[in-house]
């Protein structure tokens, strides 16, 4: 679910990931509950620069801060630790250069003050499918081709994964949202998917 709040937007990220191999073929979603129709996919190129510390701190404290260009919501982004199934990410506009806007550092003082330096970028070929349902998007179901360079050694990885995240007509009970979970990863399994191996694209750049 995303708010605006002075200036910046706040999104509570419950989501599940996974890793396929690059031929996989995409699941069927005709056994999900309450799902009645899947949107054709739109694709996204999305291209994101994370920052971090000399010493990565953010990173092994659960923390990324990225700028991302392309896609709905490019702009400044700070996704905090998990925090049970879900994760919070702050986003700011892009602004007119690449500088670090003033409130994005202010937010990101919460973790660390130290300087921040351009630690990975990620380049994204995404196609993105709306699950929907009677009272609407139910969840986004992404397909990820990744490329990630780590800048502090220059070392390239090249996979594929993919991604499902509750939209705002999911479940808002536990175990409507477990059985969902359970639905999809049933789907992903048959496909030939397996739960994801990294917790996130960043730590998987970066070998975390």
């Amino acid at each position: 679910m995303t708010t605006e709040q002075a200036g910046h937007s706040r999104t509570v990220e419950v989501e599940r990931k996974y890793d396929v191999d690059s031929s996989t073929p995409l699941p069927s979603w005709n056994r999900i509950p309450g799902v009645d129709a899947v949107t054709d996919g739109e694709l996204r190129e999305l291209d994101a620069r994370y920052f971090d510390t000399a010493d990565a701190s953010l990173s092994r404290s659960g923390v990324a801060l990225r700028r991302r260009t392309g896609g709905p919501d490019e702009g400044w982004h700070i996704k905090g630790p998990r925090e049970g199934d879900g994760r919070v990410e702050l986003g700011w506009p892009l602004g007119d250069d690449d500088a670090l806007p003033d409130a994005v550092a202010a937010a990101v003082a919460r973790w660390t003050t130290e300087p921040l330096a351009p630690l990975a970028r990620i380049e994204n070929a995404r196609t993105a499918y709306l699950l929907t349902g009677a009272a609407g998007v139910i969840a986004e179901f992404v397909d990820d081709r990744v490329r990630a360079t780590d800048l502090r050694t220059g070392t390239e990885r090249e996979w594929r994964e993919w991604e499902m995240e509750l939209g705002p007509a999911a479940p808002a009970d536990a175990a409507g949202r477990e059985a969902f979970f359970t639905a999809v990863e049933a789907a992903v399994s048959t496909a030939g998917g397996r739960v994801a191996a990294s917790g996130s694209k960043l730590a998987r750049a970066l070998s975390f």
